[in-house]
Order: structure tokens, then C-alpha cells, then sequence
């Protein structure tokens, strides 16, 4: 079990400030049991239900209102107790613009550090880190930012260059100034936002997590948005969520910016490396979350690097309504624990997701957990998802969502998922563009589900179950009955139906050939064509959309094409009563005369799967023609003791060997099966076998492997070396094996003869 998922910390809150508040909650909590009047009503993860650390809890401000405004300058990388010195550090300066550190407690030197401001300016904290001392290790959580307006600025630090990206993909300038636990510390939040109008920018946080104790915290993450004082010890309330002690004066933050920050990794010591920053390549312990939105409004999360988390990269809980998340890289989270890049629940309503690269995360790229509003998803690119979890790229729950314009390739999983339950409807997904799913371009679920989908994972046994809901169920039956409109994603709305598998073309001798196309689907909806990629198995990708019609009032529709011949072609309906449907089987675009060549199939990529390019110095160097055949001498698996998943001394030299091959040979992709012995059940042995996978993908990790070339799954008992059962074919079961294939299609073979077996 990961961190993220036992993440918590027992701390208790201290001070005569804290017990006043408990007092306040305490008196008012019966006013509002008596009143009946609970402010939100949503639901919560259940781990935010719990004690909340000291990082906000100590009530240790004084009116801040009435404080100056003020520019402090961090020059130095020291933390701890507040005390009169040269330096001025980060936590002194959060206390002095906070109102909570009088200027007459610092030096000389340091007071010299804290300029008043005048006119309509905002309290700001910069930095003048001396050169080689950028990094900020902290000793434990720092003061929340409580203070209304503040901007906390890393790019004011010497040597930012703004204007100086390390990607081709997005502006990513590297930070400077990092922030991260102190060595042999455990610290849970990087930083805290308790007030309105606060801007964090320019600034590398990683490394902030928890571990399990008595009771759990709210969300251990690099920063984390909330209101004032949320409630120290709810210990006396109800959970779950429902239940939830806010009241009238617990005001969400408004209009928090984080921009133009590297969350989860630490900055780029130069311009080599990209990918292995992304990948997690770095001693440090990993992050919980990057960005978690508890409780605040119009908050925007713009332009970060979010990298390399145990859980989601960007995650809400009770309000995050308005949130705009646009143009982040997020790559690699959701390694041990939430896999999602990014997980909205809660009140959302007017939320927007636009125009990020989503690309290498552990389960789907956006995931809506009953949301409470609705929410746009567009223009984004969601690729080489679902590295752990076979899921979605995009899962809905809830209803009005939209989903436009995105770009959704190498899903292990379906494109888009619109789960049945709670009640989705009328959730509108057109203009995507899919390509290499392992499911439909959009996926309906059903309550019973179908349970025989062509694209059922052929191990795990079929069924409508959580991973049946979250990876889709397959092509729905036409509607036959009113019902089965409350028991489907957008209310089983039909998928068109074409009245031919073949339409001809009117003009063969052109380009690209006229073709007249017809079908029939609900009444009043309109139909969107699609060119169709990839192999003929009657439900291909929806790779790029060609053109709209109306159905009639019967139902049917018409509409003439440009297509060539061979081409596949493909449909959706979309009614805004109801929301878009699954895709029409495909049809093929023929030629009457029988010499028309047909147009050759998409070709595989032919270069190795990466989620950015660094910016290049100089042109890159041709590659050289690929072999036809690829020998590797590699070890294909390692092994674990009984009922461990923890790689030994003797396995990391074989993960060394594989890793070489793999920095060695970039057009590999690897597979990594987690497989047990027979000597417990099958649930058992299915989340051991996940853990050996995910302790063998780790470690690959750490050795600098980029998450997109790396997928996980488990097996569990299913697939033993032997069917003996003796102590030697019980210690070979307990594997993880390796599959190698070319991202060329090149025949790749494995020479066993160095294979290593643990005693």
C-alpha cells in the first residue's frame, strides 16, 4: 500500500489561538444542528475527513488587514525557529507579511530585507538566494499564506530566464529556487493558501508526503488551497463527506494563481535531462499531490510542470468551482496510489481543462468522481495514459460536461467513459480525435453491462465491475426500451447506424472521390462523420472529423463526403437532450472499378514514445535504417520472496541490466506482468502481483526510463511457470516478467542465457 493511500499525519494543534477556535466550532457546530444548515453538501474523499495538520490550524495571525504592504526578500536557504540573523528565510518572511512576526524581533540585516510598498501594490515575497544555495529545505510545515494579495515570486531570483523554455511542447522556463523537506524530515504540505488573490509562481516544490499514523490529514501535497482555519479535529463530526463541519465563515480562497511552477520534481541542472526529471530520477521521496484544491473558488493552475506524484497531479474536494487548469505538462503520477492526472470532485461547476499535454500517467488523464457542476475538457493532449490502470483517458460522471477538440492517443483503455452511475446525461464529447485505444473512442456504460466486449481485458474474467465502469464495457445493443435510457450513460442514446458496410464512390478517377453516405439514428440529433484509423475490427479509432448532418424526423440521415477510396469511415449522434453516443460500426469507402487502389493502412510510430522534446541546440542527428530484427540479451524477469514485493540486492542488479538495455535501445517498450504462487486468493494475489510490477516499474524509474514506455499489470496466480508444488516452482512463480516489443514493429528476441533466479 502506497504512502499516498495511508497518507496522513498525527499532529496535534497547540496554543491558546487553537483552543479559542475549537470553542468557536464547538458553539456554533450546535447552532447549526440546530438550524439544520450545513454549507456544503457534497461528498469528500474520506481521507480529507480527518484531523487537519498544524500548517493552518495554529491560529497565530493577527488582523492582517491592517498590516503594511511590504516586499521581503528571502536571502537565505535555512529553516527553523524565527531568530534575529543575517539571513531573512522563507518562513520568517511568510511571518512577516502575514502580520505574526513584528519587524522589531529581526535584526539589522534583516530588516533591510523588508521594503514598504506604496500605491496600489501587494505585499510580495522575493528571493536573492546567494548562487548555489537555491534549494529551501524545510524542517516542518511552513505558516499558510494568510495574507490577501500576496504574490510569493521565484522568477525575482537571479538567473530566471522567463523567456527560455526546456520544451518544444509548452513555455516551461526552470526555476531557480526550489523547495523541498530538509533530509531525514518528513514534512506533508510545501505550501499552504488560506487567503484571496494570492500568486505563487516560478518556483520547483517536491518531495511533500506523509505516512500513516493515528489519524489522518487532510491531503499531504506541494501546495495546497483552502479557507481560513479549517476545523483542527473533527474527530466529534460524522464523515463521510456529506457531514462535512463548514460553516457560513469558512470562506473558500478566491482567485489563487499558480503559475509557471515545477511541482513534484526538482529544477533542471541543465538542459540534458528533460526526461529524466519527468521520470522521477531523483533520492528524494516522492510527492502526494501537486496542486490540491480543498476548498477554493476561481482559482487558476496554469503553465506547471507537474511531475512524478504518488497520486493525482491536480486534485479538488469540497469547492473548487470555476477552476482553470490550461498549457500544464503533467507526466508520470499517480505512481503508488490515486493514478489520475487529474481528479475533480466536489462542487466544480464552470470548471475548465484546456489545452494541457497529459501524457504518462498511471490511470486516466481527467477523472470526474461525482462532481457536483459541470465541466469543459478541450483542447488538450491526453497520451500514453493508463500506464497501471487500464482506464478511460477521460472518465465522466455527472451530466453537461463537454469534451471537445482534444487529442487522445495510446489509451490503454477507451477514449471517453460515461459512467451510469450516478445518473450522466447529456454530456456532449465531438471533435475529439482518437487514435490507438484499447476500447471505443466513447464508451457508454451500463449498469448491467455488456460484459463480452471485443476489447475485455481476455485475462480478467468479463463482468460488470469498478475496473468494467472505469475501463467501459463495449459496444451497447440498440435500445429496445425506455428504461434502459436510466440505467446507460446519456441515456443510451443510439449510436448511428449506417445503411450499408460499403458506400461507393461517384467519381473514382478524383482525389478524393465523392461519396454519398446515409444512415439512421435518433430523431432530431445531429451526426458527425469521422475518418476512421487503424485496422478493420468494425470499431476503430474516430480519427478526425469530416463532416456534420441532421437526421430527420424519422430518424435518417444524408449526406454527401469527400473520402478516398479504402478509407473507413465512422459516426456518432448527438442530441443535446440526451448528449453524444457510442460510435457506428464502420463502413468502408469502395470504388466500383476494381483497379482503385485502396489507401494503405496508418503506419506505426517510428520513433520512440516521448511525452516532450527537450529545446534543441543543434538539428538532431538522422536516425540510422532500423534493423529487421532485434536481439537483446536481457533478463526477461526477476523474482520476489514469499509474500514481498520488495526488490533485493540481488534483483536490482537484474533491474540494472534491463535498464541499461533499455537507456541503450530507446525504441523499446516494456510490459511489466506481476505474477505470484498459488497460495492465496485470487483478489489476493491479483494486488500482490500489482505491487511486484509497480516495485520493478519504480525502480526503472529512479534509473531514468520515461513513464510513457513502461505499462504495468497483474496476473496474479493466472499464468504459473510450472504446475508443480514444490518449493522451486513456487519461488519461479513469484515473478515480474518483462515483454519487450519494438515501437517499429521489429521482431525483438530474448536470449535467456543470463537469467537470474533468486535461491
Amino acid at each position: 500500500m502506497s504512502k499516498l493511500y495511508q497518507g496522513g499525519m498525527n499532529q496535534r494543534a497547540e496554543g491558546k489561538g487553537q483552543k479559542a477556535e475549537g470553542r468557536r466550532q464547538k458553539a456554533e457546530d450546535k447552532g447549526q444542528k440546530a438550524k439544520g444548515r450545513r454549507l456544503y453538501q457534497v461528498p469528500l474523499l474520506l481521507m480529507v475527513l480527518s484531523v487537519f495538520a498544524s500548517g493552518v490550524g495554529v491560529a497565530q495571525t493577527a488582523d492582517t488587514t491592517a498590516a503594511q504592504v511590504l516586499r521581503v526578500t528571502v536571502n537565505s536557504n535555512q529553516d527553523g525557529a524565527v531568530q534575529a540573523d543575517e539571513g531573512l528565510t522563507l518562513r520568517e518572511a511568510i511571518a512577516i507579511v502575514n502580520g505574526t512576526l513584528p519587524l522589531d524581533r529581526l535584526s539589522p540585516a534583516e530588516q533591510g530585507q523588508v521594503e514598504p510598498l506604496t500605491g496600489n501594490a501587494s505585499s510580495q515575497i522575493a528571493f536573492q538566494l546567494p548562487e548555489g544555495q537555491t534549494t529551501i529545505r524545510l524542517v516542518d510545515v511552513l505558516p499558510a499564506l494568510q495574507r490577501n494579495g500576496l504574490l510569493l515570486d521565484g522568477t525575482t531570483q537571479p538567473g530566471y530566464q522567463a523567456e527560455r523554455s526546456t520544451i518544444n511542447e509548452l513555455p516551461m522556463p526552470v526555476p531557480v529556487v526550489a523547495i523541498a523537506p530538509a533530509e531525514g524530515k518528513e514534512v506533508f504540505r510545501g505550501l499552504t493558501v488560506a487567503a484571496d488573490n494570492i500568486t505563487i509562481r516560478g518556483l520547483s516544490l517536491y518531495g511533500f508526503t506523509s505516512t500513516h499514523r493515528e489519524t489522518a490529514s487532510t491531503p499531504p501535497a506541494d501546495i495546497f488551497i483552502t479557507h481560513r482555519l479549517p476545523p483542527p479535529d473533527i474527530s466529534k463530526q460524522r464523515t463521510p463527506a456529506n457531514f462535512a463541519p463548514y460553516y457560513k465563515d469558512d470562506v473558500p480562497a478566491q482567485n489563487v494563481v499558480i503559475e509557471n511552477n515545477w511541482l513534484g520534481i526538482p529544477p533542471l541542472s541543465g538542459e540534458s535531462g528533460v526526461g529524466s526529471q519527468a521520470s522521477g530520477a531523483t533520492q528524494t521521496p516522492r510527492s502526494a499531490f501537486g496542486v490540491s484544491v480543498f476548498n477554493g473558488v476561481n482559482t487558476t493552475i496554469r503553465r506547471n510542470w507537474i511531475a512524478d506524484h504518488d497520486g493525482s497531479a491536480i486534485i479538488t474536494s469540497v469547492n473548487a468551482q470555476n477552476l482553470q487548469v490550461s498549457e500544464n505538462v503533467l507526466i508520470g503520477n499517480g505512481v503508488a496510489g490515486m493514478p489520475d492526472a487529474i481528479r475533480l470532485e466536489g462542487a466544480v461547476n464552470q470548471s475548465q481543462i484546456t489545452g494541457n499535454l497529459i501524457c504518462a500517467n498511471d490511470g486516466s488523464g481527467v477523472y470526474l468522481f461525482k462532481p457536483s457542476g459541470a465541466v469543459q475538457i478541450k483542447d488538450n493532449q491526453i497520451i500514453y495514459n493508463g500506464r497501471r490502470l487500464r482506464r478511460a483517458a477521460i472518465y465522466l460522471m455527472g451530466s453537461n460536461h463537454q469534451v471537445t477538440g482534444n487529442q487522445i492517443r495510446y489509451q490503454t483503455g477507451p477514449g471517453v467513459v460515461v459512467a451510469a452511475y450516478p445518473t450522466s446525461r447529456q454530456n456532449q464529447i465531438e471533435t475529439n480525435r482518437f487514435s490507438n485505444l484499447e476500447g471505443l473512442s466513447i464508451d457508454l456504460v451500463t449498469r448491467q453491462g455488456t460484459g463480452g466486449s471485443q476489447y475485455a481485458d481476455p485475462v480478467v474474467e468479463s463482468g460488470t465491475d469498478v475496473s468494467d465502469y472505469q475501463r467501459g464495457d463495449g459496444v451497447n445493443p440498440q435500445r429496445d426500451t425506455s428504461n434502459r435510457r436510466k440505467e446507460t450513460g446519456n441515456e443510451a442514446i443510439d449510436a448511428p447506424r449506417f445503411a450499408s458496410k460499403e458506400f461507393f464512390t461517384l467519381d473514382a478517377a478524383a482525389a478524393k472521390p465523392s461519396v454519398q453516405v446515409f444512415g439512421k439514428a435518433d430523431p432530431g440529433s445531429k451526426i458527425e462523420l469521422y475518418q476512421v484509423s487503424g485496422k478493420d475490427d468494425g470499431y476503430g479509432p474516430l480519427s478526425e472529423s469530416i463532416a456534420t448532418t441532421e437526421t430527420d424526423a424519422n430518424g435518417n440521415f444524408s449526406t454527401t463526403i469527400a473520402a478516398s477510396v479504402g478509407e473507413q469511415i465512422s459516426a456518432i449522434a448527438i442530441d443535446p437532450r440526451y448528449g453524444s453516443s457510442e460510435p457506428a460500426r464502420l463502413a468502408v469507402v469502395r470504388a466500383i472499378a476494381p483497379a482503385a487502389s485502396p489507401v494503405p493502412a496508418p503506419q506505426s510510430p517510428t520513433s520512440p514514445p516521448r511525452c516532450t522534446t527537450p529545446v534543441a541546440q543543434q538539428p538532431p542527428p538522422q536516425p540510422e535504417p532500423p534493423p529487421d530484427v532485434v536481439r537483446l540479451t536481457v533478463p526477461k524477469n526477476i523474482h520476489f520472496a514469499l509474500d514481498k514485493s520488495t526488490i533485493s540486492a540481488a534483483t536490482a542488479r537484474v533491474l540494472d541490466r534491463i535498464a541499461q538495455v533499455l537507456v541503450e535501445n530507446p525504441y523499446i517498450l516494456v510490459t511489466i506482468e506481476g505474477h505470484t504462487d498459488p497460495r492465496a486468493t485470487d483478489t489476493y494475489n491479483l494486488a500482490l502481483g500489482e505491487r511486484r510490477a509497480i516495485a520493478a516499474r519504480n525502480y526503472l524509474l529512479r534509473r531514468g526510463i520515461a513513464p510513457e514506455r513502461l505499462t504495468i499489470r497483474s496476473l496474479g496466480e493466472r499464468q504459473r511457470v510450472a504446475p508443480g508444488s514444490t518449493r522451486l516452482d513456487y519461488a519461479r512463480d513469484r515473478r515480474a516478467e518483462f515483454i519487450y516489443r519494438d515501437v517499429r514493429d521489429i521482431e525483438v528476441i530474448i536470449q535467456e542465457q543470463d537469467l537470474q533466479i533468486e535461491p
